[in-house]
């Protein structure tokens, strides 16, 4: 399995306002340049899933596999022989709120699959976290 992590220590959110954000997964396309089309009917919650579309990818039907309001949530994305887990945490500290994306790619064909998705996703991280503060910021 790989994995690969980012995390960001704040003061400008809480932790109610990065769930907030999630949690509208209709509207990524408004602060996440990268999205073509996000589109969930129903909860953000455990058990449910939602469309997503990169810009310039394919539509990928995403699982909502944990989701515990305004502390972590996991969504599961299937490849062909792969599979790719994108983890978000929101955790209070005595610093500020630590925000941690962590993309993990397993199953035998995993190395093609993060090589041509989940190392894109993690090298633009540091710039996407920092994007979704600012627009949590706002809600």
């Amino acid at each position: 399995m790989w994995t690969k992590s980012h995390s960001i220590v704040t003061n400008e959110v809480t932790k109610e306002q990065m769930w907030k954000l999630f949690a509208d997964v209709n509207n990524w396309h408004t602060w996440d340049k990268g999205v073509e089309l996000a589109q969930i009917v129903g909860k953000f919650e455990k058990g449910n899933h939602f469309i997503f579309q990169p810009k310039g990818g394919p539509k990928l039907k995403l699982a909502i596999v944990e989701a515990d309001e305004n502390k972590n949530f996991t969504d599961l994305t299937k490849f062909p022989l792969a599979r790719m887990y994108g983890e978000h945490t929101f955790e209070e500290t005595a610093n500020g709120l630590k925000i941690t994306t962590t993309m993990k790619v397993e199953g035998i064909l995993g190395f093609i699959w993060r090589k041509i998705v989940a190392q894109k996703i993690v090298d633009a991280l540091p710039e996407d976290m920092q994007q979704q503060i600012n627009s949590a910021k706002n809600l």
